[in-house]
């Protein structure tokens, strides 16, 4: 095996993993959720996936060309990935003038298109790739069922609202997301105009919240990074929705104890 096969298998490998967790969560049901990873240098993707035809980017990106992608595929299911990777997932690499893209495939492939929320992760890894130089880039989507349930009441959408109430449930999460998380306004998937409420939360946070939707991990770390933010954010939503039940029979931990917490532990962070 060489170099690029193993890159690229070792990918397939997480996503497959990710996805069966995101499944047994209760956050990626039937087809729904998608993942991608991109690189600035894209892998010989032939050695796995020997069909290509050119499609359209959704947006002209010259300085794109020879980035490549990993991406679920439009309908695949997550938890399928694992067992047949090259089935659910294909690769996609930026063409010279970025205004077209070559579509990596198997024979086998159980798809026609990647996910349709990929114009989202194009822009995204486009903003990470080149603003902040990195050579892997990682994003996951995925349908929490606790988070996405809050996002669908009206104060939760409020940024200050939501985090000063989801990170008081444990002093570990304000160590993870020491910025908060981020809130994009409901808008029709698959559009440019959720591209864009998404650029912008995700400037200022890896973790953002699609209203009425679902949530979208970045990492520079790997994609089960990624799955780690989305278990500890459906964590602390699952505490806020237990003590709507209750209710909110608890003010869960005090401001004046979280920022104690946040001095001891040496967090800079801006949300409390």
């Amino acid at each position: 095996m060489n170099d690029q096969t193993s890159i690229i298998q070792q990918t397939l490998q997480q996503m497959g993993e990710v996805g069966v967790l995101l499944h047994r969560m209760g956050a990626a049901e039937g087809a729904a959720g998608n993942m991608s990873v991109g690189f600035r240098q894209a892998p010989n993707f032939e050695v796995l996936y020997p069909l290509t035809r050119a499609v359209e980017m959704p947006f002209k990106a010259e300085e794109m060309a020879g980035f490549g992608f990993l991406a679920t595929g439009s309908g695949c299911r997550l938890r399928d990935v694992l067992a047949s990777p090259t089935v659910n997932v294909g690769a996609f690499v930026v063409n010279p003038g970025g205004e077209t893209g070559t579509l990596y495939t198997a024979a086998e492939a159980g798809f026609t298109r990647l996910t349709s929320e990929f114009n989202t992760h194009l822009a995204f890894h486009r903003a990470k790739l080149i603003g902040e130089n990195c050579p892997v880039n990682y994003l996951v989507h995925a349908h929490p069922p606790k988070t996405t349930f809050l996002s669908h009441l009206e104060r939760y959408q409020d940024e200050e609202y939501l985090n000063r109430h989801l990170l008081r449930w444990e002093p570990e999460t304000l160590y993870h997301f020491p910025s908060g998380i981020g809130i994009a306004r409901f808008r029709a998937p698959g559009t440019m105009r959720l591209t864009d409420e998404t650029l912008r939360a995700l400037g200022k946070h890896q973790f953002v919240i699609w209203s009425r939707h679902g949530v979208v991990a970045r990492s520079s770390k790997s994609l089960m990074h990624g799955l780690d933010m989305i278990e500890y954010i459906e964590t602390a939503a699952n505490y806020e929705y237990l003590n709507l039940t209750m209710q909110e029979e608890s003010g869960g931990i005090s401001a004046e104890e979280i920022l104690d917490y946040a001095q001891s532990a040496g967090i800079d962070q801006t949300v409390f």
